[in-house]
């Protein structure tokens, strides 16, 4: 399934950091593969990881302000609190879904089981 975490508004000039985004993906899988050549005018950088469930790809949109996630529920909440970790309190992020079956956001300071909780009550 695809999920995506994006900044709101107007990122300000904002981007994500992509090292610092590397570790936080390499500290879930040290074995993760980075890939930059593929990115062309929409990713910037896509990680490639092998979850419990099966494979799983993550990208980071050229901007630095969208990060998308193929891969579980559960990892792709990971992957979106070490987002929101790298973005600046004073904005606005959102978890969804593909589908936008569920959308919310994501204040700064939340944790796994609390980003579960708000998606949980929205779906």
């Amino acid at each position: 399934m695809t999920f995506m975490t994006m900044v709101a508004d107007d990122a300000d000039g904002w981007s994500a950091d992509r090292d610092a985004l590397t570790e936080a993906v390499r500290a879930r899988w040290p074995e993760a593969e980075t890939d930059t050549s593929e990115g062309g005018e929409v990713r910037g950088i896509i990680w490639r990881f092998e979850t419990e469930n099966g494979p799983g790809e993550a990208y980071l949109h050229a901007k630095g302000t969208c990060l998308y996630m193929d891969t579980g529920e559960e990892d792709a909440i990971r992957l979106a609190i070490a987002f929101r970790g790298l973005t600046p309190a004073r904005l606005d992020l959102v978890f969804c879904d593909e589908g936008y079956s569920f959308d919310v956001r994501v204040p700064a300071g939340t944790t796994e089981h609390g980003l579960t909780a708000l998606v949980d009550a929205a779906e």
